[in-house]
């Protein structure tokens, strides 16, 4: 039995900004939302008074230039609390709410393997491609460059790890110049398949999904003492329709109830079983993210 290690997966619930002019809510939200919102929506425009809603997925820092620049939405649904609070702060926004969480995991080729040493160490190999997404754009690249931080101040890896890695760190999606993702698949799988990347830094959760597209590819959780937590933050559009109000107490309840955080890494350790809509957790029902189900063991 392996001894636990952080990953700390993430839940549902989503959401959003501005005010979008027209009979459907507009949703602008992180790209690691896709699966979960997506169902969401359905389930929402099929609810009793339930309004259509239009998504619209991307980099949460692109998205929230799109906002800035005065492009319409009602909804933001963030991969960090900055991008959101920045809004919020202008007076574009009402106040934010963190709504889920997420962690770190390395995606990798079937071929990579950590031959007896740390992820550290062998991300660390000149001969190791890396990549994540990127920063300031996109909060994974980020989260991604905060753990290179956390490898070097932690004493996992020598003086001088973070700047090494960063230098290193492949930028490959998620920026403004960056190729557009693939409509129908996950670009970290896409990227990681066609050997982008040897190892690819990015949610757990998208791990789980491109691993259910390229089954050959691998997941490896980041140990606790370098990963990073990240948080997601909702808003509503300062003067947006009541349904956008709607539409995310939607997202952060079940049936009446509030969605919980379920974040178990210090404890526990979770693995990806496969599909299934709700677990409970010490009598309380936990609405999680893509609907995973998970197997969990100490």
């Amino acid at each position: 039995m392996s001894s636990p290690r952080g990953i700390g997966l993430i839940l549902l619930a989503a959401s959003g900004l501005t005010m979008a002019q027209s009979s459907e809510l507009t949703v602008f939200a992180a790209g690691s939302l896709r699966a979960p919102l997506t169902r969401i929506a359905q389930d929402f425009e099929g609810s009793p008074g339930g309004q259509k809603v239009k998504l619209v997925f991307g980099a949460s820092g692109l998205l929230r230039d799109r906002l800035q620049k005065g492009e319409a939405a009602d909804v933001f649904a963030s991969a960090n609390m900055e991008h959101p609070q920045a809004l919020a702060t202008a007076g574009w926004a009402e106040p934010v709410v963190r709504f889920a969480r997420n962690a770190l995991c390395a995606l990798t080729t079937p071929q990579f393997e950590l031959k007896g040493k740390t992820l550290a160490e062998r991300l660390l190999d000149p001969a190791v491609k890396l990549g994540t997404s990127t920063p300031k754009a996109d909060p994974s690249g980020d989260y991604a460059f905060l753990m290179f931080e956390r490898i070097e101040a932690s004493g996992v890896g020598p003086a001088g790890s973070a700047d090494r890695l960063k230098a290193k760190a492949l930028q490959l999606t998620g920026g403004p110049n960056s190729p557009p993702p693939p409509a129908d698949r996950s670009v970290y799988g896409a990227i990681v398949a066609a050997n982008g990347a040897d190892v690819f830094i990015t949610y757990c959760t998208n791990a789980v999904i491109a691993q259910r597209e390229e089954p050959a590819l691998r997941r490896i959780d980041v140990p606790a003492a370098v990963n990073v937590s990240a948080s997601y933050g909702v808003t509503v559009l300062d003067g947006a329709a009541d349904e956008a109000k709607a539409f995310v107490q939607f997202l952060l309840s079940a049936d009446g109830e509030t969605v919980n955080v379920f974040d178990t890494r210090a404890r526990t350790r979770l693995d990806v079983v496969n599909v299934t809509n709700q677990v409970r957790s010490r009598g309380e029902k936990l609405t999680l993210l893509d609907a995973i189900s998970l197997s969990i063991r100490p």
